[in-house]
């Protein structure tokens, strides 16, 4: 029933006992998103009813006492003004809701969402059952408050509270044991400069991060949960917090933010570096990003090494996607790679885990000679769009939202059609039709209509685009055929496979 009370949960606050002011280590969240629906609230509503919801936004001041109006609520420094000028202030939801969201931050672009979704749903209501929910809101909606006088004891609190993983990522009870454990005068600082970094990395990467460090220092398979194994591989060995933030936070933190996002800078040219990253990021799994991240961080003003190493890894990763080897084996390998990139070992010695050895290089080999079109989505794409890169000497750039990997030689043909002339055998077309010779690329959705046609017919409506050409190039190379026969599908299989043994150096 609406008399039932509402619990929202524990908040724990640094607080003095001579001061009303508290600081919230954790209900941030909480508290922002009333402060939200009451602002809400309070436009939909008019007069009396308004006014009595808005004190709870704003304290009202006092003329007698030289008390000023204030915010009950003051975010962190670098939303604050944003919060208080377009929640706080009375009028400006409407105002924030029409902003250009490429212009906010990612918790400008939350508080934007959810004053949306409020305005949105109160607008059903009517007046008297909105002024009903705020009534609830501020008469039967509680919540726990924790109080201490240190921020010690505060994030140790916020640990045990929350050490169960309820609505927290891993990285939210790091920062309490990491800032907790700082002396009490450097605090304030470390945790800004946590904040600053999560901000930058954004929250969900911010997270990943913690992860692919511990990959780092553990070089294993994770056999427990990343909470208990960063404490134990990352903070156990680095033991002194501050060393931790400046000298493995941070860095890693950099690294990571030009690997996941390709964004390499250098005064010489960047483009072979942020080149291979593009192509490791469109691998199947982040595996690889640790070892990436840890070359990025050791020689990150070295371009001939940063290109050279990334153009190897590429190579390794995927080759092994392709060959579709399982999570234990890119662990596995991933980790010797790092311990040798720590060991300062040849990297490009025979015995170095990043390179591949013979019987890898054949077996890359072998998958690429057989029935690409028939392995997994992303590994056909890949491989069409790698090989499509080597035949345009890495001049192409591709950015399509919608890509198709097509046959030439249809999967199925019409007895009447010219397909069956020029193969009449059907253990030949079967053989050929899922291979690398006879797929090709198209920047639009599957037509199966056109996808049957005969050849020329096919060349002019399904694989031309505009102009008359293609903007792959592989797919030009078929533009430029006059017919497709078994011998010409036989050729350009043997010079796709070259030019793989020639980019990948199979």
């Amino acid at each position: 029933s609406t008399e039932d009370p509402y619990f929202r949960g524990s908040i724990v606050l640094i607080k003095a006992e001579d001061s009303p002011k508290a600081e919230v280590i954790d209900g941030h969240q909480r508290l922002a998103t009333l402060t939200l629906l009451l602002a809400a609230l309070v436009e939909r509503l008019s007069g009396d009813e308004a006014r009595s919801l808005a004190k709870y936004i704003n304290e009202p001041g006092d003329l007698a006492e030289d008390r000023p109006p204030k915010p009950r609520l003051t975010l962190r420094e670098r939303d604050r003004d944003f919060f208080r000028d377009y929640v706080q202030t009375e009028g400006q939801l409407s105002t924030m809701a029409e902003m250009d969201v490429e212009d906010l931050s990612d918790p400008q672009k939350n508080i934007q969402a959810n004053a949306r979704m409020f305005v949105e749903r109160l607008a059903g209501m009517d007046e008297q059952d909105a002024f009903s929910l705020g009534k609830f809101v501020v008469n039967r909606c509680y919540m726990v408050a924790v109080s201490t006088p240190s921020m010690q004891a505060a994030y140790r609190i916020f640990s045990v509270l929350n050490d169960r993983g309820l609505d927290l990522l891993p990285c939210d009870i790091l920062k309490s044991d990491v800032i907790g454990a700082i002396p009490n005068d450097q605090q304030e600082q470390h945790a800004a400069l946590w904040e600053a970094t999560e901000q930058r990395l954004g929250r969900e990467r911010f997270n990943e991060l913690f992860t692919h460090v511990r990959m780092i220092y553990q070089k294993d398979k994770l056999r427990a949960t990343v909470l208990d194994a960063f404490r134990e591989h990352v903070l156990k060995r680095e033991k002194n917090c501050q060393r931790f933030m400046n000298k493995v936070l941070i860095p890693y933190a950099d690294a990571y933010e030009i690997v996941a996002t390709a964004s390499y800078e250098s005064s010489r040219d960047p483009s072979g570096v942020n080149e291979m990253l593009r192509w490791l990021q469109r691998i199947d799994n982040v595996d690889w990003v640790p070892p990436a991240m840890l070359y990025m961080h050791q020689n990150q003003k070295d371009v001939a090494k940063l290109e050279r190493f990334y153009r190897s890894l590429e190579r390794l990763a995927a080759s092994m996607f392709i060959r579709r080897c399982g999570i234990n084996d890119r662990i596995g390998r991933y980790g010797r790679l790092i311990q040798a990139i720590e060991d300062d070992a040849d990297l490009w010695s025979d015995e170095s885990p990043l390179m591949l050895d013979d019987n890898e290089a054949a077996a890359t080999i072998g998958c690429l000679n057989g029935d690409v079109y028939l392995a997994h989505k992303r590994v056909r794409s890949y491989v069409m769009l790698r090989l499509d890169s080597f035949f345009s000497d890495r001049a192409a750039v591709y950015d399509h939202s919608v890509l198709t990997v097509e046959h030439v030689l249809p999967q199925t043909v019409r007895p009447d059609s010219d397909w069956i002339r020029a193969w009449p055998d059907d253990t030949q077309r079967e053989e050929w039709v899922h291979r690398i010779g006879n797929l090709a690329l198209l920047s639009r959705r599957k037509n199966t209509q056109a996808s049957n046609l005969d050849f020329e017919e096919k060349k002019e409506k399904y694989f031309c685009t505009r102009g008359g050409v293609s903007s792959f190039a592989l797919t030009s190379k078929v533009l430029e055929q006059n017919e497709w026969t078994p011998e010409i599908v036989e050729a350009r299989q043997t010079e796709m496979l070259g030019k793989f043994r020639e980019g990948w150096d199979l």
